[in-house]
């Protein structure tokens, strides 16, 4: 038990203060993922032939989404420029936020980020206005992916820990996330203004096949480490989380905000915690997820591309994200939590 809670430590504040883990983050939780297990005592060829087939459906939808996104980038970028310009601005910030939100679980996280890095590199913002959309985008994005388990790592780790079928988060926190993405979309189109200014903005580089194959690898080692992370602390998850209260684990979450989610649902979700206590981790999570760059990955590839520093994040990502906490946990209580 203590050789899961140095690991544990480890790989919860390491990546947050040694740049060359947090910038090798997959690598890193491949390796503490196998000796989670290992420590655990739970490694074995049923559990590793189940770490190798999990990452699949996710790393095959980020490579093909990446390659299809290089394909069309320019296209996507002009009809981006024409169709910002024939609809009301505020209608189209409203699909832009929650059409990326919802289709995020279909062409995941990554993809809807480098999507919404094209939107906004194509619209005449001012800075704060940039910022704004921003940000609640990724709010948008980091909840709508949790729909699928192809979504993103943190989806694809729960439904395998659970055993569950494709359709298992849909049921489980649809009802919490798809109202949510749709109030995000209407406060953006509220609060997005667009400062006109003649000319097509610059949509960045196109990746190379290169990066978009690294991308899929490192997504693959990503979830097979978590894999065998979660299932390497069921010992610790058994022992000390199963009795904690909902309202508790909802609450302690908030690091979601620093660190990133989907390492903390591998290590804190279990088969034998109620629904009203998965609810309250994921949304947790999800949510806090928003708040700072480290704590989801679209943050991290909006942030780095839209040169969007921390501080900047955090003036709007802070408060906005604590609203949204206080708000659903009204919610959660009312449902029954």
């Amino acid at each position: 038990m203590f050789g899961l809670l140095i690991i544990l430590v480890l790989v919860l504040f390491l990546p947050f203060t040694v740049k060359a883990i947090e910038h090798n983050l997959e690598y890193f939780l491949f390796v503490m993922g196998i000796l989670a297990a290992i420590v655990g005592g739970v490694l074995d060829v049923e559990l590793f032939m189940h770490a190798l087939e999990d990452p699949i459906k996710i790393t095959l939808a980020v490579f093909i989404a990446g390659v299809l996104f290089k394909w069309f980038q320019t296209q996507l970028g002009n009809a981006i420029n024409t169709i910002s310009h024939k609809m009301p601005f505020p209608l189209f910030i409203a699909l832009v936020v929650i059409g990326l939100g919802l289709l995020s679980s279909i062409i995941t996280a990554i993809i809807a980020a480098l999507v919404l890095v094209l939107i906004i590199s194509n619209l005449s913002l001012q800075r704060r206005h940039e910022v704004l959309l921003t940000v609640i985008s990724c709010f948008s994005i980091g909840l709508g992916a949790a729909l699928t388990p192809i979504g993103e790592p943190l989806s694809t780790i729960v439904v395998s820990k659970m055993n569950e079928n494709f359709f298992y988060l849909i049921d489980l926190v649809g009802p919490f996330i798809i109202p949510g993405v749709i109030l995000l979309g209407i406060f953006a189109a509220f609060a997005v203004k667009r400062r006109e200014r003649a000319g097509l903005q610059s949509t960045g580089e196109s990746e190379s096949y290169k990066e978009i194959f690294v991308r899929a690898v490192k997504i693959y080692l990503f979830v097979f480490g978590l894999t065998m992370l979660g299932a390497g602390f069921e010992p610790l998850i058994n022992a000390y989380l199963l009795d904690l209260s909902p309202r508790i684990l909802y609450w302690v979450n908030i690091i979601s905000a620093v660190l990133d989610n989907a390492t903390l649902a591998a290590a804190e979700i279990s088969p034998a915690m109620s629904q009203s206590t998965i609810e309250a981790i994921l949304m947790g999570l999800l949510i806090s997820g928003g708040m700072l760059i480290p704590g989801n990955i679209p943050n991290i590839i909006s942030a780095g591309k839209l040169n969007i520093t921390s501080k900047e994040w955090a003036r709007v990502g802070l408060p906005f994200g604590m609203v949204i906490m206080v708000v659903y946990f009204v919610i959660l209580l009312i449902s029954g939590l």
